[in-house]
């Protein structure tokens, strides 16, 4: 009788998968605090007075986070942070 074949994990990415991607430019402190603060579910005008700041500036630094980590969604942003340990 035949033995089973034993079965395991794959070593490194499957096939088609893909590896988190890298940073070609790196956040600000600032930009890191306002994606933090965007992950906390705060709206932008709540972020705005935590920071003490104008929510225009806040939209500004979204925009920035969002083109430096290649999203168009608040929600693709915190997905991409996550992978790559910023969040």
């Amino acid at each position: 009788m035949p033995t089973p074949m034993a079965t395991t994990a794959p070593v490194g990415p499957a096939a088609g998968a893909t590896l988190p991607p890298r940073l070609e430019e790196p956040l600000s402190q600032r930009e890191l605090e306002v994606l933090r603060l965007l992950a906390s579910t705060l709206s932008s005008s709540e972020i705005a007075d935590e920071l003490c700041v104008a929510t225009s500036t806040v939209r500004s630094h979204t925009k920035a986070v969002y083109g430096k980590l290649g999203v168009h969604t608040r929600l693709e942003a915190l997905d991409v942070a996550r992978e790559l340990g910023l969040i």
